[in-house]
């Protein structure tokens, strides 16, 4: 951020277009294609989705904070956070391993 002049107030990631807009999804996309291949995967196996569901599942396995997932995520329902592998299962196992 400092070699190119950022801060607090400027994107990131900036458009190509535009230093005034952030990057956007389509040129993420295109992007991460390009990483994927240069080190030798198959881009259609990887996407800009999957590595957001790999990241916020792993902070499950790791914390068990099903609520901080979903914020993360920024699911408005939990029911939308099921294809994490979250189950009833593990969730009772939380609340049996909570006291208060």
């Amino acid at each position: 951020m400092e070699h190119r002049g950022g801060g607090l107030n400027k994107y990131v990631f900036p458009s190509r277009l535009s230093p005034k807009a952030h990057l956007s999804t389509r040129q993420h996309a295109r992007l991460l294609d390009q990483w994927v291949q240069a080190v030798g995967l198959i881009p259609g196996e990887y996407g800009t989705h999957l590595l957001r569901q790999t990241k916020v599942a792993m902070i499950y396995k790791r914390t068990g904070n099903i609520r901080a997932v979903q914020i993360l995520l920024d699911h408005s329902k939990l029911d939308s956070t099921r294809y994490l592998g979250v189950d009833v299962e593990d969730t009772l196992a939380l609340s049996e391993a909570t006291d208060f």
